[in-house]
């Protein structure tokens, strides 16, 4: 079994809890608060301005120059390809995508960018692998269970947004990241896996959380708010 096999496994719990949240369900029958979307997309483009931010410390990372052509790819799947799902939201709820550009990160979506950008900075490139994997593994399983049991077809409020996710692509993605993962791991201390597997089970924890954030619409507590 290989050290992404592993990590799938016992984190199975947190995925399984991924897909049962209200959110991602609401996105199967067509069925999500307008609010929670845009509250989503404001918090998901700056997630991925950050999420590309950390592709570029792992360049600086990188020894091999095919892994600095892969992480450049992935750079540029952020900023070309995965505008489409979020765009397939704005259109749903009637908001222009610019609309919800430039917004503050909520508590969670802030802490989950930062808990990225701590293992990036501070640890391996593996490490940094970890803390990433997460987020497109998740969404593939996410797209791949929900195209399997939705069976959606073009009219689906979500059509684009579930075969997005579920497309080959962003399955090569997520295996090659894996690859590199587990080339990683072969050479790493346990100690150093042991801090891949915290790193990966926290990004896994703020994927779920991510979401219960947007379902929420989690803000930053203000004075005026706070009756003690």
């Amino acid at each position: 079994m290989t050290f992404t096999e592993q990590l799938r496994r016992k984190n199975d719990d947190l995925f399984n809890m991924i897909y049962d949240h209200p959110f991602v369900q609401g996105i199967k029958t067509g069925d999500v608060p307008e609010e929670a979307i845009a509250h989503y997309i404001k918090a998901d483009y700056e997630y991925l301005n950050a999420f590309m931010h950390i592709y570029g410390i792992a360049i600086s990372k990188s020894t091999q120059r095919e892994d600095v052509a892969f992480f450049n790819e992935q750079i540029q799947f952020v900023l070309n390809s995965e505008v489409h799902p979020h765009h397939n939201f704005c259109d749903h709820i009637g908001v222009g995508y610019e609309e919800l550009q430039g917004y503050a990160l909520p508590p969670t979506a802030d802490h989950y960018v930062k808990h990225m950008m701590y293992h990036a900075q501070m640890g391996s490139l593996g490490e940094a692998l970890a803390a990433l994997l997460p987020c497109p593994w998740t969404y593939l399983e996410i797209g791949d269970n929900l195209k399997q049991e939705a069976q959606p077809g073009p009219d689906h409020p979500f059509y684009d947004w579930i075969t997005f996710y579920a497309d080959p692509e962003v399955a090569d993605i997520t295996l090659q990241l894996r690859n590199r993962l587990d080339a990683a791991a072969e050479g790493a201390s346990e100690y150093q896996k042991k801090r891949m597997e915290t790193a990966f089970r926290k990004s896994c924890q703020l994927e779920w959380s991510f979401w219960n954030m947007a379902y929420t619409c989690e803000e930053w507590p203000e004075n005026k708010e706070v009756n003690l």
